[in-house]
């Protein structure tokens, strides 16, 4: 259909610049709401992939629904380097989350986590002072031990746990069965009853909060293919759009209607006349 491009487009541009809305609102909403260094550090990301969904979609539904073909170029470049970037993100993300996944405990249902299992670059980022008292300031301020402390050796044998709290809140298993071994893990020492240390000190514990990273960043580089795909389509049409916006205005170069036909009127025409209409009908 002519112009199937041209409508498709300004409808999906439409829902994106709406969804962008309350976007920047939640992201607006944290900068005052939030005291937990856990949300805050999501605070400008949000708000910044807010305006940028917003100024493209704009240019989007401006270009595709009124043919202006210099809105339809400047949205192509720039979905154009959204997509590059997107790309680009996932594929670092599905490769330094390669490796980890825990170790599987004999007799439990938990699993353990060890630095040694990460790629280099989640390790040295984990190992930053700046990184690591954000993340352990998230791990107190979300009071992830608070319970695992009362917990029975029953409920260690039958209860499964998260990451963060098989590597924070107690410590490594092999601790336990030392006996008169010599203790050869070095977390075994740094291990504290104090409800304010425990196993904060830990490399489990930087070894479990990576594991919980490893996760979701690679859950959102996942994610994040399948939006280039979707985002390549939504390209392709905008494509399309420019190609038709470009013939109409080189076919009719000097008429003040170039981007309406009398065959083929533009996606609004049908719109306007049904008001027009109805109006003169009530009066």
């Amino acid at each position: 259909m002519y112009r199937f491009s041209n409508t498709t487009l300004g409808y999906l541009n439409l829902l994106t610049l709406l969804a962008s809305i309350p976007l920047i609102g939640a992201g607006l909403w944290m900068t005052h709401s939030s005291s937990s260094l856990c949300t805050t550090s999501l605070q400008t990301p949000v708000v910044v992939i807010g305006f940028i969904i917003l100024l493209v979609s704009l240019a989007g539904f401006i270009g595709a629904c009124f043919h202006i073909a210099v809105a339809l170029w400047l949205y192509l470049v720039f979905m154009f380097f959204l997509i590059l970037a997107l790309f680009g993100l996932a594929i670092f993300g599905l490769a330094v989350t390669t490796g980890g996944g825990g170790h599987e405990v004999p007799g439990r249902e938990y699993k353990e986590y060890m630095l040694r299992d990460y790629s280099g670059w989640l390790r040295d980022k984990i190992e930053e002072k700046e990184y690591w008292k954000m993340a352990l300031g998230c791990i107190v301020g979300s009071k992830a031990c608070d319970d695992i402390q009362f917990w029975s050796p029953l409920d260690f044998l039958q209860r499964d746990l998260t990451p963060v709290e098989s590597g924070c809140c107690k410590p490594p298993t092999t601790c336990m069965f030392t006996g008169s071994m010599v203790v050869l893990d070095e977390d075994c020492y740094r291990w504290s009853n104090d409800s304010g240390l425990l196993c904060y000190r830990c490399d489990s514990c930087k070894a479990g909060v990576l594991e919980q990273v490893r996760r979701d960043w690679h859950n959102i580089s996942v994610l994040n293919i399948v939006v280039v795909v979707f985002l390549m389509a939504v390209y392709a049409l905008g494509c399309c759009a420019f190609r038709n916006v470009r013939r109409a205005e080189s076919e009719y170069p000097h008429s003040m209607h170039a981007s309406m036909s009398k065959l083929h009127p533009r996606w609004d025409y049908h719109w306007l006349r049904w008001i027009r209409n109805k109006r003169e009908d009530l009066y």
